[in-house]
């Protein structure tokens, strides 16, 4: 019996890291979309964020059926309790994804990004594929020390949210304000997705440890 729970505990992680996966490539996609005002990959980003809430559904289901079912306590109530709340951070990842290409959709066929803040974004968008990468590693290895890596990308993305105000905040900022609000909105996009990486990050700790990491 206690050979299937773990298995079935097994299944669990795996459906978060394919989640992971999902939304990385989500943001993958979206960031090229942005970039290159591509509908048709702006368009698929969008369609294809319904498989990402499914996957939350499955996950979440799964883990309270373990709930109810087995009664878990201890390290195995962490895991369970643990997995409803990453489900959640990475289909709010995906919903960020979906923010960018909506961004991108919106404005086509014109660019959304000025040439200059073009080089930031396209570094955003690699390091959150990276953190969702990681993020789906950690998640099946549960490798601590992997998972506490996880903040020094966060801190990369930071920093290149941080230039992007100090790009629109220039006297030689010269694209007026609509383009400002789209930097801002895009920028806490990709912020966001990478902090919501972290925490699936932290909730691994969590798992193994009995301890949340200090923020």
């Amino acid at each position: 019996m206690r050979e299937v729970y773990q298995e079935q505990l097994g299944e669990l992680a795996e459906e978060l890291a394919s989640m992971s996966t999902k939304v990385g490539t989500a943001m993958e996609l979206a960031t090229k979309a942005l970039l290159e005002a591509d509908l048709e990959l702006a368009e698929q980003v969008i369609e294809e964020d319904a498989q990402i809430d499914e996957a939350r559904a499955r996950a979440e289901e799964h883990a309270f059926g373990l709930l109810a079912l087995q009664a878990p306590v201890a390290g195995d109530l962490r895991t369970v309790i643990s997995t409803i709340h990453t489900a959640e951070d990475l289909e709010r990842m995906g919903d960020l994804a979906l923010h960018v290409a909506k961004t991108a959709r919106r404005r086509h066929p014109n660019a959304v990004l000025p040439a200059d803040v073009q080089p930031y974004f396209a570094e955003m968008g690699r390091v959150a594929v990276k953190l969702a990468g990681r993020a789906g590693s950690v998640i099946q290895s549960q490798d601590v020390e992997a998972a506490r890596g996880l903040e020094e990308d966060d801190d990369e993305m930071d920093d290149l949210h941080r230039h992007l105000f100090t790009v629109m905040m220039s006297p030689d900022w010269s694209h007026g304000v609509a383009a400002a609000v789209d930097v801002t909105l895009l920028g806490r996009f990709y912020e966001r997705f990478a902090d919501h990486a972290v925490s699936v990050a932290r909730r691994v700790v969590f798992i193994v440890t009995g301890k949340m990491p200090n923020n």
